[in-house]
Order: structure tokens, then C-alpha cells, then sequence
């Protein structure tokens, strides 16, 4: 199994701009990121980090802005390769399935913003691409919605989204389970539909 860590758009909108995240608390996701990422580079785990660009006069993550540049927790660490990504799954329009492949990778470990939009999108991707996905539930995190659609809590969209991950599409574990498997070649256990079905 050859991993690799994809750390998704951990950008200043998600901290001190438009789309503040609220559960799990900043607090807890973003020190768990930067864990996950000092491990990873301890362990020779390639470091993938994306970045949502919009153009320059988008209401969020216009290039160039300040709220569009990484968050000190991600920009101050090494990484191996920078996506910016226009559009939720870091798969679309960007190159990373081509440097995926060329540096054999199988498994994707997935941490960042936001666990329902473009976690959940690029852990799709992932799945239908071939590789075997890996979520580190407590370095994500997500805010409120209230739109036409309906109205849903922080925790409410955390919790069900990565409910239906670990139902197919990934192995949802925590920052520090993950750290451990980093040491063994083991996949991290997921569900299926049948045992997630009550």
C-alpha cells in the first residue's frame, strides 16, 4: 500500500473569511492537519496539498486574495505537489491523477475543508478512479447550511457525511488512528451498505 496525504483547500476563507468552519472547531481540526502532515513527511508519506482558486473578483477564494491563501498551518509545511483546483473534487481539471499514478500511489488519506463539498466530492472521485480512500474525520470540518434545500447543523453534515463515506466509499478514522497505520502497511478498515444498514 503507498499512500498519500491530500490536504484540501486549507485556505484563510475557512478561518477568518466567508465560510467559517464550525464543527469540528477550528481548534481541533486544524491542529490535527498540521499532525497529520508532520507525520506523513516523518513516514516519506507524499504530501498532496490543493487550493480553490476562483478568479479575481469571485465573493470567495478569488486568486490573490488574502482568504484564498493557505492558512499558516499548511503554507509554513513542506509539501510535495500544489493543486488549485477550480471546481469541489480536486480530481477535476487538475493534474493530480496523473501524479497519483507516476509516483504509485493507491491510497489517498483525505483532510481539510469542507467534509461535505469537496472532501466528500474527491473522495468519490477517488473511489471511482481506483484508489482506496482514507478520511481523517476529526481534520475536516464543516459549517451550517439553511438554504431552499433545507436547514442542517455543523454536526448534523459532519456526522452524515462521513456516515455514508465510511458506508462505501472510505475508511473514516481519527488524526491519531491514522498516525498509527502509518507504521504498518495494513488498510484501514470501512463498512459496507449491509453492515451500515439498521
Amino acid at each position: 500500500m503507498e499512500r498519500a496525504l491530500i490536504v484540501i483547500d486549507v485556505q484563510n476563507e475557512y478561518v477568518t473569511g466567508r465560510l467559517p468552519i464550525s464543527h469540528p472547531n477550528l481548534d481541533v481540526s486544524l491542529p490535527n492537519i498540521g499532525q497529520a502532515m508532520d507525520a506523513a513527511q516523518a513516514h516519506d508519506v507524499p504530501i498532496v496539498v490543493t487550493q480553490d482558486t476562483g478568479a479575481a473578483d469571485d465573493p470567495i477564494f478569488a486568486e490573490g486574495s488574502d482568504n484564498w491563501r493557505l492558512h499558516e498551518v499548511v503554507a509554513r509545511r513542506p509539501r510535495h505537489h500544489l493543486v488549485r483546483k477550480p471546481l469541489p473534487g480536486a480530481f477535476t481539471g487538475t493534474d493530480l491523477d496523473l501524479w497519483l499514478r507516476q509516483h504509485s500511489i493507491d491510497t489517498v488519506s483525505l483532510a481539510g475543508y469542507m467534509s461535505h463539498h469537496c472532501i466528500d466530492t474527491t473522495a468519490r472521485q477517488a473511489l471511482h478512479a481506483g484508489f482506496a480512500v482514507e478520511i481523517l474525520a476529526d481534520a475536516t470540518g464543516t459549517l451550517a447550511l439553511d438554504n431552499d434545500g433545507g436547514t442542517v447543523s455543523a454536526r448534523q453534515l459532519h456526522e452524515v457525511t462521513l456516515a455514508v463515506m465510511h458506508s462505501r466509499f472510505a475508511a473514516v478514522t481519527t488524526t491519531n488512528q491514522w498516525v498509527a497505520a502509518l507504521a504498518s502497511t495494513t488498510p484501514l478498515p470501512h463498512g459496507n451498505l449491509l453492515e451500515s444498514v439498521t
